[in-house]
């Protein structure tokens, strides 16, 4: 039998994504009006756009099958959440997207929603699952990777655009996935170093 990680530490991160999320959604059209980010945020001295894009959607589809994604990695790799860790990683994430973003995909002048970030939580759930020894890890990992794949060469498709009313950036999940992949490597790094001053 399944069991959830009902701890709060461990779904305190996710839930906080969760509400800004929804805040934001229910000012909409002025939350984008202001926070999403866009190309001319450097000119303009909007930096907190770096961060406050990635809790923004387009409509109601769009934030509905995000907010699946972050119950569903929740249910995934909840166990191994804590609630600064997740929210700190998290965000750093999000400002590191931001940027690969705008200096790889000029061609995307306009950005909302968690996604890419969701990529990226995904990715180092991954990781954490390898460290733990789970089979789980490996299947997960190869599945984000055909998925990222095909985004890349076969781009989204037609219905999720039609459904969230917006292009679907797929560069922004390869973005997160390697960003993921990296920031679970090093946290991975950093424990063993822990682990390894604790003993000697």
């Amino acid at each position: 039998m399944m069991k959830f990680p009902t701890r709060p530490n461990q779904y305190l991160g996710p839930l906080i994504v969760a509400l800004i999320s929804i805040i934001a959604f229910v000012f909409e059209p002025l939350s984008s009006q202001y926070f999403a980010l866009e190309h001319t945020w450097w000119e303009q001295g909007n930096y907190y756009q770096l961060l406050t894009g990635h809790f923004l959607h387009t409509n109601f589809v769009h934030i509905l099958f995000n907010l699946m994604g972050l119950l569903l990695l929740w249910a995934l790799h909840g166990d191994d959440y804590e609630v600064r860790s997740y929210l700190s990683k998290f965000f750093i994430l999000c400002i590191l997207l931001s940027l690969c973003i705008n200096f790889f995909a000029p061609d995307i002048t306009w950005y909302v929603g968690l996604s890419g970030a969701i990529h990226g939580v995904f990715a180092w759930g991954c990781i954490s699952d390898l460290e733990n020894k789970l089979l789980s890890g490996w299947l997960l990992l190869i599945g984000l990777v055909l998925k990222v794949g095909n985004e890349q060469i076969n781009g989204a498709g037609s219905l999720m655009p039609d459904l969230i009313d917006a292009n679907v950036a797929v560069d922004s999940h390869l973005y997160g996935a390697i960003l993921g992949l990296a920031i679970g490597l090093l946290s991975l790094i950093q424990r063993r170093l822990m682990k390894k001053k604790a003993s000697t």
